[in-house]
């Protein structure tokens, strides 16, 4: 789930009208957090698929996935969530696509055809980015990965967030009413975790997913309160990894912030089908290639086309 460079970097931009010695202590400890607690290093530089590595102090449009682990640490399992974000800040917008778990494609350095959220589990960031990157023929930049337990942390440091549900349902204990409703931690990961009771499945949570990770920018960007920030960092620095460091955070706060103002979501659709006794989402060409072009136009790349796998082609 939202992982949460934005929440990270609005505190940055909190620092920036406080003043004194004590903005000085949470700017130092902004950066501790993200540069010693959060950041990894990645086996490459770059995409492959960029000519240059982007330049977020330029305002180059940049692209993120977002990885929300069913583990206790945030640098394994499989990935239950998946979203590919691209963000422009010419035109001030956000494009989210949230990618089903089961969607069956290439996992890239594995050689074999599997569930999409086994890539993270195989080979961790650099094999979850250039799966997802090879199916949808375009460049990740960054990665931002949540352990789902501790998401619940990073919603209670925040004081909540709010949704609204589109039908009632039960789900871990909890009845969430439909229109709008109050989240506390706790009740967040519920309601992003609900698929069951949803005719739509998977797109229904994934849905859900999406509310709680736009509530949790929107409740981010109007954070007000400094006693909470320590409370904040540690939910973030305990169960946030990403390949963001500082630098990066603060260039995207203060050159792509407009854009959370302009979002569009899509969504992935395709035919469930059971391969040697697996089942899979099958999406089609036609269905991927479409996305692939909204991200690449929406990331300002010329026009390109998604390799199709032969071994896909004989399923």
């Amino acid at each position: 789930m939202k992982k949460f460079l934005i929440i990270a970097g609005s505190l940055f931009l909190l620092l920036l009208v406080i003043g004194g010695g004590y903005a000085y202590y949470l700017y130092d400890s902004v950066r501790d957090t993200i540069d010693s607690d959060m950041h990894v290093t990645l086996e490459r530089d770059k995409s492959d698929k960029r000519d240059m590595e982007v330049n977020m102090d330029n305002e180059d449009p940049v692209s993120f996935l977002l990885l929300g682990v069913d583990a206790e640490e945030s640098t394994s399992g499989r990935t239950d969530t998946m979203m590919v974000v691209t963000v422009n800040p010419n035109d001030e917008s956000m494009r989210m696509v949230s990618l089903p778990r089961d969607t069956r494609m290439e996992i890239v350095g594995k050689g074999i055809m599997d569930k999409v959220n086994h890539a993270y589990a195989f080979g961790g960031a650099d094999m979850a980015m250039d799966s997802v990157e090879n199916y949808f023929d375009i460049p990740i930049d960054y990665f931002v990965t949540v352990n789902m337990s501790g998401f619940k942390d990073m919603v209670d440091a925040l004081g909540g967030v709010t949704v609204d549900n589109n039908f009632e349902f039960n789900q871990s204990g909890y009845t969430f009413n439909e229109g709008q409703v109050e989240l506390d931690g706790d009740q967040a990961l519920a309601f992003s975790r609900m698929r069951k009771e949803d005719s739509r499945g998977d797109l229904g949570r994934n849905d859900r997913q999406r509310q709680v990770v736009n509530a949790m920018i929107s409740e981010g960007a109007q954070f007000s309160s400094i006693t909470r920030v320590q409370d904040i960092l540690g939910a973030v620095g305990s169960n946030v990894v990403t390949n963001m460091n500082f630098d990066n955070i603060t260039d995207l706060m203060q050159n792509y912030s407009s854009a959370r103002n302009n979002q569009e979501t899509m969504e992935v659709t395709g035919e469930g089908a059971t391969i040697d006794g697996i089942w899979y989402l099958l999406v089609s060409d036609e269905e991927r290639q479409r996305i692939s072009n909204e991200l690449r136009t929406h990331l300002e790349l010329e026009d390109g086309s998604v390799a199709v796998n032969d071994e896909e082609d004989e399923s």
